[in-house]
């Protein structure tokens, strides 16, 4: 591994599929970089069952995602965990500051900081985190063994977090607010012969209730004559918009939904910043680790065409 230094020719923010890659082949065009990520592998870390990767028929994500950390680091990167809160341009040189305080300097930046969670935007959605809301059913699942829980969406992400819950469950309600599931074929055939799923359709979830953790989902139309609906847990799996902060900070060029627009060669409407994966506006909007890791090898490409042009 490379010894952590200040001053960088690359510096990736973000160590998911899109940063990782982008690190394979940083390493192999002999970029000296460094990754900074506030966490390991973004939301693909998170992923229960990854059965569309070429090469792995079933993976999980945390195995996945742990694949391509060795890869990358096997090939010399350093990563370190820390969370970028604050980047200033000066004389062709990015200044990047770290929550833990720590400084460094980059010639050029790739952001590959992925999306987060969507929320509901619910009153008392955060009293209830931890508390029986979750955003993740790869991480809390085992909480709800022969338990009663709720998972609210339609797509892909959704319904392989209730095909899971229902390996630990005793019932799954999939809520959704349209008339039918959307995403991959088998998921949804999944879903339809599982006895202890049941879909919601044409629903939305407008209020939660419980005093020390959460009891009660309220929806806005009745289901079995009642619009309360009893549950021990809430698996909010509505999709994911992009982390603004440093898309903002830096004044990116971004399309209506705050994803950063980018060319073919994933460059960023500034100069010497590249953006891949689920942020950003390429592979026609297809958000799939696939994509995020052909993202990321592009924008090492051509960064490294930049550095030799500039040097």
């Amino acid at each position: 591994m490379l010894n952590i230094k200040d001053k960088y020719p690359l510096i990736i923010i973000g160590a998911g599929p899109a940063g990782l890659s982008a690190s394979v082949y940083a390493s192999r065009y002999k970029i000296e970089h460094l990754i900074i990520s506030e966490s390991l592998g973004g939301l693909a870390f998170e992923a229960h069952k990854i059965c569309n990767f070429p090469t792995e028929q079933e993976i999980s994500g945390i195995d996945i995602i742990t694949k391509m950390q060795k890869h990358a680091e096997a090939l010399g990167a350093s990563i370190i965990m820390d969370k970028v809160v604050n980047i200033i341009k000066k004389d062709n040189l990015f200044k990047i500051t770290t929550q833990a305080k720590k400084e460094f300097l980059a010639n050029t930046i790739l952001l590959a900081i992925g999306n987060e969670h969507r929320r509901l935007n619910l009153p008392d959605e955060n009293k209830f985190i931890g508390r029986g809301v979750s955003y993740c059913a790869t991480c809390d699942a085992m909480f709800y063994r022969d338990k009663v829980v709720a998972v609210i969406g339609g797509s892909d992400s959704a319904n392989t977090a209730s095909l899971y819950l229902a390996e630990v469950a005793k019932k799954v309600y999939q809520i959704y607010h349209k008339d039918k599931l959307r995403g991959d074929i088998t998921w949804i055939e999944q879903i339809k012969n599982n006895d202890r799923i049941k879909v919601i359709y044409n629903t939305n979830v407008i209020g939660l209730e419980g005093e020390e953790k959460l009891e009660k989902i309220i929806l806005d139309k009745p289901y079995n004559n009642s619009k309360q609906l009893d549950v021990n847990g809430l698996f909010i799996e509505i999709g994911n918009v992009p982390q603004k902060v440093l898309i903002e900070m830096l004044s990116l060029e971004t399309d209506k939904n705050s994803y950063i627009k980018v060319g073919s060669n994933q460059r960023t409407s500034q100069k010497g910043i590249w953006a891949a994966g689920d942020i950003t506006t390429a592979s026609n909007n297809f958000h799939q680790i696939i994509t995020a890791c052909s993202e990321g090898a592009i924008a090492a490409e051509n960064i490294f065409n930049f550095i030799q042009e500039n040097k």
